[in-house]
């Protein structure tokens, strides 16, 4: 459960997973396992190293291939290594699928080495010269051998505690592809909310400001390719303008970063990132981060922002880029701190995301600008002019 970088001493550590996405993926188990039971199958949960309990299920069930979803960040590509490797000793192939991203790599106009470094001429490139994949047809039935009752275990077996999202939090968040397509019908066809995405975008209280499918798309339960295709169901229905394609856009960004993992490997868990060149920061103050931790840095729009995520596992897109800019800037720490906090933190943690954004965010990244500074007080001022928000949660 601990995480691919640690960073820790005797006051402060990480895991690789908090509470949160540990409640969120239990609840998503679940409901794939209800799913799949409609159509005639089930799923089997085991507990142990993949390259020793998924080979044993080979041998049980005779089976001669293993499919799989596809990665590209190191633990996981080592861990698909072993288990590809013990299933060669039983001559049993397996086959690997790429299902995260919105266009398919294999569609690319270049190589994944030749990738611009500029997320804009990547962008404009692949929009012009790519096509989106349809997203698969779920099927009929599924032709299955005899799967006992689901039996996972509890948070407090993988070293986790049950907690209750705070009410204030922008939505509730349960997991499952039941409840991400609840989701998407609620933003795209109930409230209509996609249209004005773009001006909204950046707020931060409410439910309806972004579409917050960003949890279940980390984690696998709904596609990129079904929520663009029902956008276009959208557009068709009602219209098509720039906020309908503003998500299309964030979608993309998604793939970005995916394809730059890709290609760059582990440079994005250094310090210097992909760009080599010096990070400048003070050896760490532990109380410092502390204090960021726990949103008590006496700035008011940071300390907001760092209380939703600590209690409701989820922060606004704007939040997340004034408190990486402070931990960064005004701080003057290592920006892999808080990329390890946030991956423990975040209920729609995705290795390529959070790690890429916050690259980009320290000057090591994508961003050919380099180092990103925010203005603390003039963003609270331009996204929190009445302190909605910081009232929200800075009240006792």
């Amino acid at each position: 459960m601990f995480r691919r970088f640690t960073f820790c001493n005797n006051r402060i550590w990480f895991k690789k997973t908090g509470d949160f996405r540990g409640q969120f993926l239990i609840e998503s188990l679940i409901d794939l396992d209800t799913n799949l039971r409609a159509l005639g199958s089930g799923l089997l949960v085991l507990k142990g190293r993949p390259e020793i309990e998924i080979p044993k299920i080979v041998k049980q069930y005779k089976a001669g291939k293993v499919y799989a979803k596809r990665e590209v960040a190191y633990e996981e590509k080592y861990t698909e290594s072993l288990v590809k490797s013990e299933l060669w000793k039983l001559q049993c192939e397996i086959l690997t699928f790429s299902t995260s991203t919105l266009y398919h790599a294999e569609d690319l106009p270049f190589s994944i080495k030749n990738i611009p470094d500029v997320f804009t001429d990547f962008r404009k490139k692949v929009e012009k010269d790519s096509a989106i994949r349809l997203a698969l047809e779920k099927p009929a039935n599924i032709k299955s051998p005899n799967i006992p009752e689901l039996d996972l275990p509890n948070l407090q077996q993988l070293g986790l505690q049950k907690i209750s999202m705070d009410p204030r939090a922008a939505i509730q968040y349960i997991g499952g592809e039941s409840q991400a397509i609840k989701r998407l019908n609620h933003y795209f066809f109930e409230s209509r909310s996609i249209s004005a995405y773009k001006e909204t975008r950046n707020g931060m209280t409410g439910p309806d400001y972004s579409s917050k499918f960003s949890p279940w798309l980390a984690l696998g339960c709904i596609s990129p390719r079904f929520v663009y295709q029902e956008l276009k169901k959208y557009e068709s229905l009602y219209t098509a303008n720039e906020s309908t394609y503003w998500l299309v856009f964030e979608l993309l960004w998604r793939d970005y970063f995916r394809f730059m993992m890709k290609k760059y490997h582990n440079s994005f868990f250094q310090k210097n990132g992909i760009k080599n060149t010096d990070f400048t920061s003070k050896p760490v103050d532990f109380e410092q981060l502390q204090n960021w931790i726990d949103g008590k840095t006496g700035v008011d729009f940071i300390d907001a922002n760092m209380i939703e995520l600590k209690l409701t596992g989820f922060m606004s897109n704007r939040g997340r880029q004034n408190t990486a800019s402070y931990l960064c800037n005004d701080l003057a720490l290592d920006w892999r701190y808080g990329a390890a906090y946030f991956e423990q933190q975040l209920i729609d943690y995705d290795v390529c995301s959070n790690w890429g954004n916050w690259a980009y965010l320290a000057g090591v990244g994508n961003d050919p600008r380099g180092n990103r500074y925010f203005n603390t007080e003039k963003q609270a001022a331009d996204y929190d002019k009445n302190k909605t928000f910081r009232n929200l949660w800075l009240k006792d």
